[in-house]
């Protein structure tokens, strides 16, 4: 468009301005699942069958449609609707649909209670595979996926609620809505642990159970943070008279008729929008025991075992998400005359980020791993599950929330939009530090791991030293850790710094046996023998970065 200026056109500047050159496309179209660190673990971790449909996953996780439906879900939070129109307690929360929608993909891929009635070998791999690449478009809608992964354990404590409840929560159906179980397709299973005058002190709850002449139980009581309250049936702690006890609690009852489950309020959470958190009460509620009255620590233990494992699965699909992103951008943004990706100190960047994604992944599979194996009879895998959980649960948790926000800041301002999907991401990272017990938790549970059951330091041992004399790093690393390990005094003030070490070892293990040359020798280097600084970005000189650079998911 022109004006004129006596007889001499001029351009209109003002149409330049809206020439939109050197922004980043949206990463969209692509295989999440194609990535080189995962499938070697899939592949090394017994799983090799479910690779066909782990890619069917991973183009359905990078379609625009999918991504569409993690941004509306997140936009769209749930509502609670504590009432009806005409006054009757309903004690319902709505969901946008397109949360169904992300719902009834993961139940139908299996990524819920299937695994437990599958007897393929390797099927805890695959699901923990299939449930890093699909939450890693949206990670909300994951907590119910993994409460009821998670509750089928527990609930094979109780013979008789287990023939009743154990074929729908393993179901491939997704049927919401509050329905008598028994005529439902397929059931969702949460859990309710705190309270507010104890959080993960548990052991101090004041719900209460009286045994019913039928031989239920009534509860009352005020849980402070239960998720998913639109789920089936609750696996709830209160006290009876024998002390703690695991309960079984549905929202609606066999006869159709509504529980007492009173929702004082969904959580207003930093992150994890699309998924509710709520605060319910327990009034006469009606409830079966599972297990033996007074051990309900035990009983529900096996839930938390594979809801930690879950946490770890979910912040190592975080990081490698984020990482994706940033990698997305570098490849696609030029500035000072070059494209991001081929500029020294961002590639010292993306390679620091890729070690520590690698480093997450290949731990997180290594312990599904030894969940599989562990469920088959394997008393070695089992001990080194005890261990590997709480430690890998306390350091890739932790690290996280660091990662992604460098990973944000690999995009600068557009990372700090919210259209870019990074700020989600960034809101998301914590949480996994948090649920299931926080940092401090999970490193004074290493403690008791060691100190009550020492065949799972021994497991552990047989690990670590499976890479033995591989890498003089690796090698100092752990005579280090035994040091620590044989010094008891002040053990609680040195157990995150203990923790964190065992942490490193195994994945340093773990990536001198499974992971090129360039990464371990990296990962050695900067993670045990301490050639770095405090932030990414500060791998030595000599580092090998393409080499590194090389295992980045490939189709960004």
């Amino acid at each position: 468009m022109t004006t004129t200026a006596g007889n001499r056109p001029v351009s209109n500047p003002t149409a330049r301005t809206h020439e939109v050159t050197n922004q980043t496309p949206p990463l969209v179209g692509h295989d999440v699942a194609d990535d080189p660190v995962l499938l070697e673990g899939v592949r090394r971790e017994g799983a090799e069958w479910y690779l066909d449909d782990l890619h069917r996953i991973g183009r359905r996780t990078g379609s625009e449609e999918v991504q569409r439906w993690a941004e509306e879900a997140n936009r769209h939070e749930p509502e609670l609707r504590t009432h009806d129109r005409y006054g009757n307690r309903v004690d319902e929360v709505d969901f946008h649909p397109s949360y169904h929608s992300l719902m009834n993909v993961a139940i139908s891929e299996g990524l819920a209670g299937a695994p437990w009635v599958d007897e393929r070998p390797g099927v805890h791999v695959a699901r923990a595979a299939g449930f890093m690449v699909w939450s890693s478009a949206e990670a909300g809608h994951g907590c119910p996926v993994s409460m009821t992964y998670a509750a089928v354990p527990a609930l094979r404590n109780s013979p008789e609620l287990t023939a009743a409840y154990e074929p729908l929560l393993t179901s491939r159906v997704y049927d919401p809505g509050l329905r008598a179980p028994g005529g439902k397709r397929g059931i969702l299973a949460g859990m309710g642990m705190t309270e507010k005058q104890g959080g993960t002190d548990v052991r101090t709850n004041t719900t209460s159970a009286v045994e019913a002449a039928d031989g239920s139980w009534r509860l009352r009581g005020h849980k402070w943070f239960t998720s998913a309250p639109m789920n089936d049936l609750f696996l709830v702690l209160a006290q009876a008279p024998g002390g703690l006890s695991c309960f079984l609690v549905p929202r609606v009852l066999p006869d159709g008729s509504r529980n007492t489950f009173r929702i004082q309020r969904l959580k207003d959470k930093l992150g994890n929008r699309s998924n509710a958190s709520s605060e319910p009460e327990f009034d006469d509620t009606v409830a079966w025991l599972i297990g033996d009255e007074g051990k309900g620590v035990r009983t529900i233990i096996d839930m938390v075992t594979m809801t930690r494992l879950d946490c770890i699965l979910g912040s190592a699909s975080g990081t490698r998400a984020a990482l994706a992103q940033a990698a997305h951008h570098a490849r696609h943004r030029s500035v000072f005359g070059a494209e991001l990706i081929d500029q020294p100190l961002m590639r010292n960047v993306l390679a620091d980020l890729a070690l520590e994604s690698e480093a997450a992944t290949t731990l997180a599979l290594r312990v599904a791993g030894a969940t599989d194996r562990a469920q088959r009879g394997d008393a070695g895998e089992r001990a080194f599950l005890r261990l590997a959980t709480a430690v890998g649960k306390y350091w890739v948790c932790k690290r996280q929330p660091s990662a992604v926000a460098e990973a944000l800041e690999c995009l600068g301002g557009n990372g700090y939009d919210e259209a870019s999907g990074m700020p989600r991401l960034y809101r998301e990272a914590p949480l996994n530090g948090i649920w299931e017990g926080s940092g401090n938790v999970n490193a004074l549970d290493v403690l008791r791991a060691l100190g009550r059951e020492p065949e799972s330091l021994e497991a552990f041992r047989t690990e670590v030293e499976a890479a033995a004399g591989a890498d003089a790093r690796l090698d100092a690393a752990w005579r280090e850790v035994r040091g620590e390990l044989a010094r008891p005094e002040d053990a609680e003030l040195r157990a995150r710094r203990l923790v964190e070490r065992l942490a490193l070892v195994l994945q340093g293990s773990l990536l001198v046996r499974h992971a090129p040359a360039p990464v371990a020798d990296a990962f050695c280097a900067s993670r045990l023998a301490g050639d770095r600084g405090l932030a990414f970005g500060t791998l030595p000189a000599g580092t090998d970065l393409a080499g590194v650079l090389e295992r980045l998911p490939a189709g960004l």
